[in-house]
């Protein structure tokens, strides 16, 4: 049977609780061997830099994820120079595994509507599956303007829609809360939570 590897990039800024509970499904969806977490030096697609290190988010997603078999944490965005595109890293996975294992790259449904202007994505999308998640409860997304990728390739993105559970979390929502002193016990991973304090982040 081929191997089925779900990647899941992201900032991770702290990594939460809803991004667990998100992989887990995915993967469970997929019937994915194992979930990559991703964390990025900098989102391409966002104009700031991330509050927590690099290191420092690779720790507390190396937290989160302890224990968990399927799950696993790569550096390999962090460690290459800018600028990084998801067709490195997904090309980088495809050397890693054996050439017919399917994969799987994990987006949220905000992203969609800038797909076209990613980097060679028509390359992307022959390179791997692309799944595009979105919370239960809300619309699925539009994939309207999207024509320019082909027929096929729109087909499969549609294909590929995931409703997900509708977990109320973000990081920017966690760090605030950090920074006023709020209670954020639930959303985060208890080590998580300690590896903040311990260290001061988002204060």
């Amino acid at each position: 049977m081929r191997q089925r590897q779900l990647l899941f990039g992201g900032t991770f800024d702290p990594v939460h609780a809803g991004h667990i509970a998100v992989a887990e499904f995915a993967a469970a969806q997929l019937r994915a061997d194992d979930v990559v977490f991703i964390p990025a030096k900098r989102s391409p697609h966002k104009h700031v830099d991330p509050v927590a290190s690099g290191d420092q988010r690779l720790a507390m997603l190396r937290l989160a994820t302890a224990g968990r078999k399927r799950f696993e944490v790569s550096d390999c965005e962090l460690r290459r120079e800018e600028p990084s595109y998801t067709l490195d890293t997904v090309l980088y996975f495809r050397r890693r595994f054996a050439s017919e294992a399917e994969l799987f790259w994990l987006i949220g449904a905000d992203m969609v509507r800038d797909l076209a202007k990613w980097y060679r994505v028509r390359e992307l999308l022959d390179a791997c599956t692309l799944c595009v998640m979105h919370r239960g409860g809300y619309p699925p997304p539009k994939l309207d303007g999207l024509e320019t990728l082909g027929a096929e390739r729109l087909a499969r993105l549609r294909a590929n829609v995931l409703e997900t559970p509708s977990v109320d979390i973000s990081s920017s929502e966690i760090r605030c809360k950090v920074a006023s002193g709020e209670d954020v016990t639930g959303l985060l991973c208890p080590a998580v939570l300690d590896y903040i304090k311990k260290n001061g982040l988002y204060r």
